[in-house]
């Protein structure tokens, strides 16, 4: 997946495609372009978010090993 940092980049090149850039291309719609990067880069961004609260929250269920190392022996 990729970060923050490149979805915030998508967000910001799309925006300058859609609104900055004034030039006609042949073959390619520019403002649509941009349409499309900053739709991608806010997904990556939404998706990034959800990933990382999934990431943080311990499972349900989870396995409990006993760690014996800090018992005195017996």
């Amino acid at each position: 997946m990729v970060g923050f940092g490149v979805s915030i980049f998508l967000i910001t090149l799309g925006a300058i495609f859609k609104w900055a850039i004034k030039a006609h291309l042949s073959g390619i719609d520019l403002p649509a372009l941009g349409v499309i990067l900053m739709v991608v880069g806010a997904a990556s961004f939404l998706l990034q978010i959800i990933m990382m609260s999934r990431s943080r929250n311990p499972r349900r269920g989870a396995e409990v090993i006993n760690d014996d190392r800090n018992q005195p022996p017996v």
